[in-house]
C-alpha cells in the first residue's frame, strides 16, 4: 500500500527546464506532490489559491523582477503557505533580505540535489533552512567587531589590558615594537579603546582576564 503524499507543492521558476527538474526530484521522495507550476509572478498568485500548497518553492529572479516582493501576499493566505527560495543568488544580503520578507528556507541552485530535500523536510517540520556555506558567512558578517579579532589582536589586547608598555608587549611575543604600535592602533580604531581601562573592559567582555 502507497503511503499518500504529505506536502502539496507548487513550483514557481520562469525556467521550464528548472521547473522540471524540480518536478522530476520531488517525485523521488513519497512524501512530495507538486501540484502547480508557474512561470511568471502574475501566475503564481493564481496558481497558489487555486491549489492551496502546503509548500511553494520560489526563485527569487523572474527575469527583471524580484519575486520577494510578492512573499507577504502569498503567506497571507489562510492557511498560509512555507516558502523556500531556490535561487543563484549565493550572497548574504540576499538570504537575510529574503528572511525578512517571510521566507522559511534559502537553498542555492548549485547546491547537491539532496540539500532541497533536506531543506522541504526542515521547513515542513516547522523549522527554517539556510544553505549552511551562507549560514556561515551570515553568522561571520553579523559578528561584532570584538568577535573579528586574530588570535594575536587577542594576545596584544591582554597584554595591554594587564598594564604592559608598548615595548614590553613586543618583546614578550617576539614582534617589533612598530609592530605592537600598529596592533594598538587597529584595536584603537576598531573597538574604541583608547585607554588601559577600556582595554580592560573588553579583554574582561572577551573572557580574556
Amino acid at each position: 500500500m502507497n503511503t499518500p503524499a504529505l506536502w502539496r507543492i507548487v513550483l514557481a521558476d520562469d525556467h521550464v527546464v528548472v521547473r522540471a527538474g524540480l518536478r522530476s526530484l520531488l517525485a523521488a521522495d513519497p512524501r512530495c506532490n507538486v501540484v502547480g507550476e508557474a512561470g511568471r509572478l502574475d501566475e503564481l498568485s493564481a496558481v497558489a489559491r487555486r491549489q492551496h500548497p502546503d509548500l511553494i518553492v520560489l526563485d527569487i529572479s523572474f527575469g527583471p523582477r524580484n519575486a520577494l516582493d510578492r512573499i507577504p501576499g502569498l503567506l497571507a493566505d489562510v492557511p498560509a503557505p512555507r516558502i523556500v527560495v531556490l535561487t543563484m543568488h549565493d550572497d548574504v544580503a540576499f538570504a537575510r533580505s529574503a528572511f525578512a520578507h517571510g521566507v522559511h528556507g534559502y537553498v542555492v541552485k548549485e547546491a547537491a540535489a539532496d540539500e532541497l530535500i533536506r531543506a522541504v523536510e526542515t521547513v515542513m517540520s516547522g523549522g527554517t533552512y539556510l544553505h549552511p556555506e551562507l549560514g556561515a558567512r551570515l553568522a561571520r558578517a553579523e559578528q561584532g567587531p570584538h568577535e573579528q579579532l586574530t588570535g594575536r589582536e587577542r594576545e596584544v589586547l591582554l597584554a595591554l589590558a594587564r598594564g604592559h608598555t608598548n615595548a614590553e608587549v613586543a618583546q614578550q611575543l617576539l614582534v617589533s615594537l612598530r609592530t605592537v604600535e600598529t596592533y594598538r592602533a587597529s584595536l584603537r580604531n576598531r573597538l574604541g579603546v583608547a585607554t588601559r581601562a577600556d582595554m580592560v573592559q573588553v579583554a574582561t567582555r572577551l573572557g580574556l582576564l
